[in-house]
């Protein structure tokens, strides 16, 4: 082993280290960048020991930063951020809950399940991971609360329910993906598409099933409202505003009518339009969207800029070729490989946020998949599927944070965290299915754009 892979392996794991820290990532990556190329440029010049690294393959650093600032695809980003926020700020969750919940009145655990389904509808209109699980957590923990519903399925349901954003289109983490790996991003939101609603659904099935074995845990209340023609045609009128902004901004990209970056301005104008139909909108919440828009487009972009630099710098050190010959050398075939690709990634996301797991991790194994022969779309909706986990699991699960912030004083941590294992466990049990089935991710984008993802 030489200089450059002790330099490699030791730049990754000084990376891992220093998370813990509580410096931030952006700063953390581009700090290891400059260090490790100092050392890279004083070992060859000084002691002429090769490393990869020397001022010329610095310079590309300057390059491949304004190649990254002035991508278009990612130009969607502050746009689906912005539409995310002002729909949270619309109001429309709030009457959906109030019309759902009376329609799942009569059922078992139903205000769990209308929680579940309002998050799919958020998911598919949002994105923002944050955002739906604060909005969930404040619409219906109280409610569940007072129906007397157990502490740990009511904080786990709204927790695991508020991670669907990160994997049902329009989801920023997609868009990322797509631009990390020069794919498709509408071949990424239709593969994503199927095994994000099923996820939902066994969702809703872990629900069901466990408030009819333990019915106390999800009692049905006493004043419960009949099902009417005038209350079904109240719920249908309520989802008719994020589904038509679902249609707007997925039906354009799905039909080739708009480019995701059109689609997600087209998003952003749509959600502006809801929030001042339902009388939400005011100098004041457009001012309060727009600086969150900012703050959070500038989070992502200042650790693009660091992973940037960071990521250049490790493939000269040749780390990207280190990872390929130990993936390569490892004793399962390429089924097994992929297997240790996901657990490896399961476990990070204990420690890492998912935007350093897309940004250093993913490039570095996508090419090893793909030289098995393996669909790049399949195994970027799994790898997604597989990131969904980190908002659950401790110590980092950010979901948690969230939900603990905004939950009931009776809610404990140790409530969310009992709560959040079996959705943990559907989670995995969802990444085995799509795993075993490729066509649960391949299928749609195969009829919708008459080609093999």
């Amino acid at each position: 082993m030489g200089l450059s892979d002790v330099l490699a392996i030791l730049m990754f794991v000084l990376f891992i280290a220093l998370i813990f820290t509580g410096y931030p990532v952006a700063w953390v990556l581009g700090g290891l960048a400059v260090l490790f190329t100092a050392i890279g440029i004083i070992a060859d010049y000084d002691f002429g020991v090769p490393t990869g690294i020397d001022w010329a393959y610095t310079s590309l650093t300057v390059e491949r930063i304004w190649n990254t600032m002035q991508n278009w695809v990612l130009v969607a980003l502050p746009m689906f951020i912005f539409m995310g926020l002002m729909l949270d700020r619309s109001g429309i969750a709030s009457e959906l809950l109030k019309n759902i919940s009376r329609l799942f009145g009569r059922v078992r655990g139903g205000m769990a399940v209308t929680i579940t389904i309002i998050g799919v509808l958020l998911a598919a209109s949002t994105g923002i991971i944050g955002a739906s699980v604060v909005l969930l957590a404040l619409l219906g923990m109280p409610i569940m609360m007072e129906r007397g519903y157990q502490k740990e399925l009511a904080s786990g349901t709204v927790c695991a329910v508020g991670t669907l954003g990160i994997l049902i289109p329009p989801s920023i983490m997609l868009v990322l993906m797509a631009d990390q790996l020069s794919l498709s991003v509408g071949d990424l939101f239709m593969g994503a598409l199927i095994p994000g609603v099923m996820l939902g659904a066994l969702y809703i099935a872990f629900i069901l099933g466990v408030a009819l074995i333990k019915p106390d845990i999800a009692p049905v209340p006493d004043d419960t409202e009949p099902i009417t023609p005038a209350l079904i045609g109240r719920v249908l009128w309520s989802v008719l505003a994020p589904a038509g902004l679902i249609l707007a901004v997925l039906g354009s990209i799905f039909f080739g009518l708009a480019t995701p970056t059109e689609a997600s301005g087209i998003g952003a104008f749509f959600a502006t339009i809801l929030a001042a139909l339902n009388g939400k909108l005011d100098r004041k919440v457009l001012r309060d969207v727009v600086r969150q828009t900012t703050k959070t487009t500038s989070f992502i972009f200042a650790i693009f800029v660091g992973a940037t630099a960071y990521s250049l710098v490790l493939r000269g050190l040749g780390g990207d070729e280190l990872i390929a010959n130990a993936l390569n050398a490892l004793p399962f075939g390429p089924t097994g490989t992929v297997i240790c690709i996901l657990l490896f990634t399961f476990f990070l996301g204990f420690f890492l946020d998912w935007i350093e797991i897309t940004l250093i991790v993913l490039p570095l194994v996508a090419p090893v998949v793909a030289g098995f022969g393996f669909s790049l779309i399949w195994f970027t909706v799994m790898f997604a599927v597989c990131l969904q986990t980190s908002f659950l699991t401790p110590p980092v699960g950010f979901a948690l944070f969230y939900m603990k912030g905004v939950a009931p004083k009776e809610i404990t941590v140790g409530h969310i965290y009992r709560g959040v294992l079996p959705f943990i466990a559907i989670q995995v049990f969802a990444l085995v299915l799509v795993f075993a089935w490729q066509d649960l991710v391949t299928w749609l984008p195969s009829i919708m754009y008459d080609h093999t993802p």
